[in-house]
């Protein structure tokens, strides 16, 4: 290896994704080099060591490639110009850099670091910019230390992460317990962390090591499968699996004294499990909760419903059907209720139908859902304004970065209504419905409407089905399809799907197309089919109305061979549009069909309201919206709302031309396009997942692909089965 040392010159190229820097460097001896590697936010203007060893390209000749790397903040005054005017720090350009060396000269950098609000007296920068350009310049400076640390074995963009989570606590974290690092929403692999370990010496039989794999293990089994609790048998399997120790050597960890915090050992059935404390609190709090709202609401079953559903249908010009009616009735006299059925029975004209009556009664409502797109058509559709659950409980985060949400409304600040009406229930995870549960007042009440046979939620548990197994809360099942809905094609083939029958494929609707295909020939269909046939034939909703659901990721007919595809046809690259790429295959383009891909709570967004800016906080999962700039930053706007990402954010967003069933969750669109693959995998070809992206059709949905693997879709009506503890909990609470 060769040390040298020098000041960068120039930066030739920079990977915004992988930090691949190619610089020139005038060492210290007077002679130029050009130096080639990741070397993460490094910046004209400043001195670095290096040692790496010299390399000869065909193409630019001798270059020295660097393997390991420090850099050093430029002590003279031209040199701290030269490194402020590069741009190096966020706010700062060739102007504000002059006047800030003029005014602190040689003591530029500690100003900024230490004393930002000194910047203010600068003419051009306000209090709010000077705090930004110092939180910029500090962490850089300390997620450069968190990817030296690591040994590059961490990103820099997981390093930012990191940063704005642990701050300047990040590299003591770091050192003290690198497996914290697969509990944070970071991507770091156990393997990952293992390396880092090692590097620091830590034993592969150390008791923290063990602890750590016994969390790891829990916290996939909750995000794979959705379980709140696994069995004690097989945790142990997994752990010895992952970290190569023995059963019989790690047994003893598993004791009740030994285990990690956050994780209880508890018996199921007589057979001992484990289970992370959050999901079981959550699962405690949410079954005492609802037995409490049950019994202190107070009930109407003596207020003269009849003659009040009757005036109703007189003043609406409806006739509520016996079940509708059973529902209205059972909303007014429980605390809580269930409302379930499939596409067309008449979910919608009992939440309007109620909404009527909780205004005749004087109570105060709010209707809510898991997504901002189910909220969205739940106010299209009652006619009232619906909010997130997230956006009901008043969503915040505090100074700190945050992965979990923090809810002003909560247990100590209740909510305000009489009633809460949740749709979509079937969506909801068990930590979100604690939340919401918790902060609901007692002798208020709650509605949950969903339909049972959809996909379960994305998040731990299985709360409607598990309420509604429990038998301890008053349930209506609409199961009748109103004349309105009969003549659809989505209702009744989605209908028929949910009990087993074939459609008729040949049969002629004009919501409902099946087209008998190939494989190789999907994508270029599909592609045909999105960017020519329906935006001529059904205009804005041919353009902007269609989705494409996929049942898997992967494959011809997958969500990324269809985006790339999608991408090429609908947002081609013509010479005048921005892009980046995001890792090695991925290149977002203005004009992009995005997706945002996990909550970020902290996410800051912008929204013009009759010429006055509206800020605030929080894009969700699923959000889908249109890359609207590419420059140092990235702009999404998500219908009237504009989200800027920065460069290291870019792993939260992907192509949504074309997105899972999974993701499709809770949403509608006018037209709906499903691939049918027989090289998807089986475990994904069931009937309640077919069943799922057929209802997401708003006017139409067109399937593509093979009859019979749609047919074997239809038979295979497995489910998949969780381990949740909500039921019993509901069950025993009632006792």
């Amino acid at each position: 290896m060769i040390n040298i040392s020098g000041t960068v010159e120039k930066i030739i190229f920079q990977s915004p994704q992988t930090w691949y820097s190619v610089c020139d460097v005038c060492l210290d001896t007077g002679e130029g080099l050009t130096v080639v590697g990741v070397m993460p936010y490094i910046s004209v203007g400043e001195c670095i060591s290096a040692s790496g060893t010299f390399i000869t390209s065909k193409e630019y000749g001798k270059q020295f490639k660097v393997e390991a790397y420090k850099k050093y903040l430029p002590k003279n005054k031209n040199s701290i110009l030269r490194y402020l005017s590069s741009g190096a720090i966020k706010g700062i350009g060739a102007k504000i850099a002059k006047k800030i060396v003029d005014e602190y000269g040689e003591d530029a950098f500690d100003v900024i670091e230490n004393h930002p609000d000194w910047l203010v007296s600068i003419n051009g920068i306000s209090r709010k910019k000077a705090y930004d350009i110092s939180f910029d310049f500090k962490e850089k400076s300390d997620v450069r230390r968190i990817c030296e640390e690591s040994g590059g074995i961490i990103s820099p963009d997981t390093s930012a992460k990191i940063y704005k989570k642990w701050g300047k606590n990040a590299l003591g974290i770091l050192r003290e317990n690198p497996y914290a690092l697969c509990d944070g929403d970071f991507g770091v692999s156990f393997k990952f962390a293992d390396e880092i370990a090692f590097s620091y010496g830590i034993s592969p039989s150390d008791k923290g090591r063990v602890k750590a794999a016994i969390k790891y293990v829990l916290g996939v089994y909750a995000a794979r499968d959705g379980h709140t609790y696994v069995q004690k048998n097989k945790v142990v399997e997994a752990v010895s699996k992952l970290i190569g120790i023995s059963q019989v050597e790690i047994s003893p960890l598993f004791d009740e004294g030994e285990l990690p915090k956050g994780i209880s050992k508890i018996t199921v059935k007589g057979e001992a499990c484990l289970t992370l404390n959050e999901l079981y609190f959550a699962e405690i709090n949410i079954a005492k909760r609802l037995h409490l709202l049950n019994r202190k609401a107070i009930s109407f079953e003596n207020s003269n419903l009849d003659s009040m559903v009757a005036r109703l249908e007189e003043s609406e010009g409806i006739k509520y059907a016996h079940l509708q009616k059973r529902a209205i009735y059972e909303s007014l006299k429980n605390g809580v209720t269930v409302l379930t059925g499939g596409p067309g029975t008449g979910k919608t004209t009992v939440i309007k139908a109620l909404t009527r009556i909780f205004d005749n009664l004087g109570l105060s409502y709010a209707l809510c859902a898991p997504t901002g797109r189910a909220a969205k058509r739940m106010s299209e559709q009652a006619g009232v304004d619906a909010k997130t659950v997230h956006r009901l409980l008043e969503v915040t985060v505090g100074a700190e970065y945050s992965d979990a949400p923090k809810f002003g409304k909560n247990a100590t600040d209740l909510l305000s209504e009489d009633v809460i009406i949740l749709d979509e229930s079937s969506m909801i995870d068990v930590l979100l419905a604690n939340a919401l549960v918790v902060a609901i007042k007692p002798g208020a009440r709650i509605i949950f409407i969903g339909d049972t046979d959809q996909l379960l939620s994305v998040g731990e548990g299985n709360v409607l089905n598990d309420i509604i197994a429990s038998g301890c809360f008053s349930t209506v099942c609409l199961n009748e399809i109103f004349r309105q809905a009969e003549n659809s094609g989505i209702v009744t083939n989605a209908h028929k799907i949910n009990k087993g029958i074939y459609p008729d494929l040949g049969e002629k609707y004009d919501d409902f197309f099946f087209i008998p295909l190939s494989d190789e020939k999907i994508p270029e269909y599909i592609a045909d089919l999105s960017g020519n046939r329906l935006p001529k034939r059904y205009g804005k909703d041919g353009r902007e109305g269609v989705q494409v659901i996929c049942p898997s990721k992967k494959g011809i007919a997958g969500v990324g061979s269809l985006n790339f595809t999608l991408q090429e046809r609908l947002n081609p690259q013509n010479g005048k549009k921005a892009e980046l790429k995001r890792g090695q295959t991925l290149t977002l383009r203005q004009g992009d069909k995005v997706m945002q891909t996990k909550n970020n709570y902290s996410a800051e967004w912008v929204e013009e309201r009759a010429g006055t800016d509206f800020f605030g906080m929080g894009i969700y999962n699923g959000d889908i919206g249109v890359i609207k700039s590419i420059d140092d930053e990235l702009t999404v706007s998500y219908g009237t709302k504009d989200v800027i990402y920065q460069k290291g954010e870019l792993d939260e967003l992907e192509l949504a031309y074309a997105i899972t069933v999974h993701k499709s969750q809770g949403s509608e669109y006018p037209i709906v396009i499903i691939p049918i693959s027989p090289s998807c995998p089986y475990m994904l070809l069931t009937r309640n997942l077919i069943y799922t992206a057929i209802t997401r059709a708003e006017k139409m949905v067109i399937l593509v692909g093979d009859p019979e693997t749609f047919y074997k879709m239809i038979d295979n009506n497995t489910r998949a089965e969780r381990n949740t503890l909500l039921k019993d909990l509901l069950e025993n609470e009632a006792k």
